[in-house]
């Protein structure tokens, strides 16, 4: 059980027991292809560079609780109605008993929408939000981070929606990217970016989604959006989850690395064309969290 605030210094705290970690791994080829033939001793797990003991293993379709989190700036418009569309998919496409919330943001960001399983209510959700403002990308993502700690599911994954650089928001990319560290949670993000900002914008996704354990992905259009969203989709249900007791009993609150290896995977010639994605870390028990 994990749980997240802030404090009026703005100092980010974290209650958190980690008796067992649960790292979710996305295995891919060399084509993108995702693999799901692989059994627990095809993988290896090492925290700070001492392997730990998988007592937990795991593949297969469980909940998930997501948040969408989405752009409703001015920028926005001319687009929006396909975006909410390809949101839909996005949620469609998941296990019918996950559970989801929205989280708007133009100058402010605001939860639209708290954790459910209609379809009907997130779809009038999303057609009633109406874009105007600015683009406060970093509150919208801690908001939903401090939201998810009232999931019912304990894999949790964040859908972040956008068209542009960050101009509006009260915290800055490095508090989002600590946020993002110590939640747990695995943030993906889309953004159809212009030229304007484009480059700034593209780094700060990049670093959201590497700290999470999710990715970035950069569409030209919306119908390629909906490509990626739908493949987010796929790819939370097709995870493998490793569960370990880490040998480490430090209290220190300091973070720790992780390190997943595949080896010796059935069928496949070259494990070296394989593709992890998993959270690289996370911060240990005690200190002063």
């Amino acid at each position: 059980m994990t749980s997240v605030l802030w404090s009026q210094d703005s100092t980010f705290k974290l209650s958190v027991n980690v008796d067992l970690t649960e790292v979710h791994v996305n295995v891919t080829d060399d084509k993108d292809r995702p693999i799901g033939n692989l059994k627990k001793e095809n993988f290896r797990v090492f925290e700070d560079q001492t392997e730990q003991h998988v007592t937990v293993f795991k593949h297969e379709d469980i909940p998930v609780s997501l948040g969408l989190v989405i752009d409703n700036s001015r920028s926005i418009e001319p687009r929006k109605h396909r975006l909410d569309a390809a949101a839909l998919s996005f949620v469609r496409r998941g296990n019918p008993n996950d559970e989801t919330f929205i989280v708007h943001f133009d100058d402010e960001a605001r939860l639209s929408s708290d954790f459910t399983n209609s379809i009907p209510t997130l779809e009038n959700v999303l057609a009633g939000a109406k874009p105007f403002g600015q683009t406060a990308i970093y509150d919208a993502l801690i908001l939903a981070l401090e939201h998810m700690q009232t999931s019912r599911y304990t894999k949790r994954a964040i859908l972040l929606i956008t068209d542009g650089v960050d101009n509006y928001s009260t915290y800055t990319l490095n508090q989002a990217i600590e946020a993002t560290k110590r939640a747990g949670v695995a943030v993906y993000t889309v953004g159809l970016l212009s030229q304007s900002g484009g480059e700034i914008a593209e780094d700060s996704l990049i670093r959201i989604a590497e700290a999470s354990g999710g990715q970035a992905y950069f569409p030209s259009n919306v119908d390629e959006a909906r490509i990626y969203m739908e493949r987010v989709a796929n790819d939370l249900r097709e995870q493998y989850t490793l569960g370990y007791f880490p040998t480490n009993p430090a209290r220190n609150g300091s973070w720790r690395s992780v390190r997943v290896e595949i080896v010796s995977a059935p069928g496949i010639k070259s494990t070296a064309k394989l593709n992890a994605v998993y959270r690289h870390g996370y911060y240990g028990p005690g200190g002063s969290n």
